[in-house]
């Protein structure tokens, strides 16, 4: 009962940022998973609270990631016919996205002069957090720094997506719930699925897929580098 403050406070803080995103009309820049985290670490770090004891005391979520996770299946199931047609397609996009983020990552790190850990926690920074921290940590890197790399992809993706649509002047759902999902994750997938169903089926698929191809390409990738 101690931790409740903090669970219902970021549900609260949640359901404000959704209605400020609602009443925008959908302005990306003030996407809710943004501006809630935002209101959070600032009230985490006005009131000096430890990261720890806010996890502990919303802990009562990450039982519903399990169930939001399996419900996924539901328009993916939807779009089966769809997604059989357009297998050939779909592995080309998955096989260049997945290598091209994975790629970036590590030349813009290098680049900038990061250290090998710090490269090896931002390259598989589009996939999903239980996919990249532990090939983060297989390497030697910081969890930390991966979970960060992470959700500012996941974040920046959802936020950009609108505007990098608009110039490649895409407008099938499928092929921008793929991107979406294969760059930004479970982020970008929320987003997709707000916006259209077969977007949101095609983004669950990329976000599965990618967090396999990563975790296989990873490896693959370094070695040969």
């Amino acid at each position: 009962m101690a931790h409740l403050p903090w669970l219902v406070l970021t549900l609260v803080i949640y359901l404000a940022a959704m209605a400020l995103y609602r009443r925008s009309g959908s302005h990306p820049l003030l996407i809710p998973v943004f501006t809630a985290v935002v209101v959070v670490v600032s009230l985490l770090h006005l009131t000096g609270t430890p990261y720890e004891s806010y996890r502990h005391g919303v802990s009562p979520l990450g039982l519903l990631i399990g169930p939001a996770t399996v419900a996924l299946a539901i328009p993916l199931y939807a779009q089966r016919q769809r997604i059989r047609t357009l297998w050939r397609p779909v592995g080309a996009a998955l096989l260049i996205g997945c290598i091209t983020a994975l790629l970036s990552a590590l030349l813009i790190g290098w680049v900038l002069g990061g250290s090998h850990a710090s490269l090896m926690a931002l390259a598989p920074k589009s996939a999903t957090i239980p996919i990249a921290l532990p090939m983060a940590k297989r390497y030697g890197a910081p969890a930390s720094l991966a979970a960060v790399a992470v959700a500012i992809t996941g974040i920046t993706g959802a936020m950009m997506a609108p505007l990098l649509m608009r110039l490649v002047r895409s407008q099938d759902p499928a092929v921008q719930g793929f991107a979406l999902g294969l760059t930004a994750h479970a982020i970008g997938t929320a987003r997709a699925l707000q916006v259209h169903p077969a977007m949101g089926a095609f983004a669950a698929l990329a976000m599965g897929l990618n967090a396999v191809a990563t975790a296989v390409l990873m490896p693959l990738l370094i070695a040969l580098l």
